[in-house]
């Protein structure tokens, strides 16, 4: 439930910190990358604890996490790169904290 928690509470924090005055924009696009946890419906069973999803969700591959980090640097799709990247950031942490691997 912490994991869930930080996929709000980490982008809601670098929208505080780093778009003061459009906060509300810069989080809701960050949220809306979220969308990429829908690769999940496609996993039998859906959700499991113990399973790392950095490798093996369709949109949780790392040659696709490389893209997410290369939309950070161009205006138009920062907020997009940020949100997708925190979120496979912390995937990423918690294959580590769960399975003691950064990825399957």
């Amino acid at each position: 439930m912490f994991h869930l928690f930080l996929h709000l509470a980490v982008p809601a924090l670098v929208a505080l910190l780093f778009y003061r005055r459009r906060w509300v924009v810069a989080l809701f696009w960050m949220m809306a990358t979220m969308i990429v946890d829908a690769d999940h419906l496609l996993a039998n069973p859906i959700y499991d604890a113990g399973r790392c999803s950095i490798g093996f969700h369709p949109l949780h591959e790392p040659v696709l996490i490389a893209i997410y980090v290369l939309l950070c640097f161009f205006p138009k799709t920062r907020l997009i790169g940020l949100g997708l990247s925190i979120h496979m950031a912390l995937d990423s942490i918690d294959c580590y904290t769960t399975n003691g691997v950064w990825l399957v």
